[in-house]
């Protein structure tokens, strides 16, 4: 018969282990510092957008860059890298395009032309460019509807207000062309309308210039830059930023302008995530230099 062999009532003895340092014993000088720096680096490097929805306004002298006339394809593919950078955060977008690099209604008024056929060919030239913005944000992988304020059904969407702002709400980017479908308004008076109608937080309008000056910076070196100014300012100073009908559209419903250049790399990402960029005009903005 076997025997059973007893379990041994030894207890084996565990090697002693490190002690963790108890977080009762950091100091609260340690805990400050930390919680400092830690506030800092979020504040160097914000990284939500401070606007939720924007209107960008581009007009069809910066999609031509150096050339006088047309497009230039590697600054569409610049601007849909931007604006594709600014769509990760979650911002949706509209855009209004110009038509001054194929051709300007007014020009063609001062050559003698009927204003209203003028007007209406600007338009037809605002729909080129923003067709080419299409292709453009669509080879860079975004969503992108045109809609026209003149009805071109087999070529884009006609503009129903509902409609543009379901497509911004699936993250789409919609790209508003024709102007206002009126003569006598221009392509900056149909991006204060359309931002208003969409509810746009801001109106962003990109330029070859880093803000507002008080003179032409290109051909004054002593030109100053301003960097807050206020609707009324705007308008008694006479400063070409956008014209009168739009201005006054602007401060009558309250909507912000910045005006940034667009060639200056991560311009416009660091506005949406609120870095002071160009010059902003407001209903409190003061003039600032």
């Amino acid at each position: 018969m076997q025997k059973v062999k007893k379990k041994s009532s030894k207890k084996v003895q565990k090697s002693p282990s490190k002690k963790t340092p108890s977080p009762s014993k950091v100091s609260n000088d340690q805990l400050v510092n930390s919680v400092s720096l830690v506030a800092q680096a979020q504040a160097a490097t914000p990284t939500r957008p401070i606007y939720r929805r924007i209107l960008l306004k581009l007009s069809g002298e910066a999609l031509a860059g150096a050339k006088e006339f047309g497009l230039e394809s590697q600054v569409l593919d610049y601007i849909a890298q931007e604006v594709r950078s600014i769509l990760s955060l979650g911002v949706q977008i509209a855009i209004v395009v110009g038509g001054g690099n194929i051709f300007r209604g007014l020009s063609g008024s001062k050559a003698g032309m009927d204003r209203a056929t003028g007007d209406y060919m600007g338009m037809l030239a605002t729909t080129i460019n923003a067709l080419a913005m299409q292709d453009a944000l669509e080879r860079n992988g975004i969503f992108t509807r045109v809609q026209s304020a003149i009805r071109m059904d087999q070529v884009v969407e006609p503009y129903i207000r509902r409609r543009a702002e379901r497509h911004l709400e699936k993250g789409r980017v919609v790209i508003f062309a024709s102007g206002t479908g009126n003569p006598y308004f221009s392509t900056d008076t149909a991006a204060a309308l359309r931002a208003m109608e969409i509810g746009a937080d801001i109106l962003i309008k990109a330029t070859k210039v880093d803000g507002i000056y008080d003179a032409d910076p290109k051909k004054h070196k002593t030109a100053k830059k301003f960097l807050e100014l206020s609707y009324i300012e705007v308008l008694n100073k006479g400063l070409q930023v956008m014209d009168s009908t739009a201005i006054s559209l602007c401060m009558d419903n309250k909507l912000p302008i910045v005006v940034l250049d667009m060639n200056q790399a991560n311009s416009l990402r660091n506005l949406v995530l609120g870095q002071k960029v160009g010059t902003r005009v407001s209903i409190d903005g003061t003039s600032k230099k």
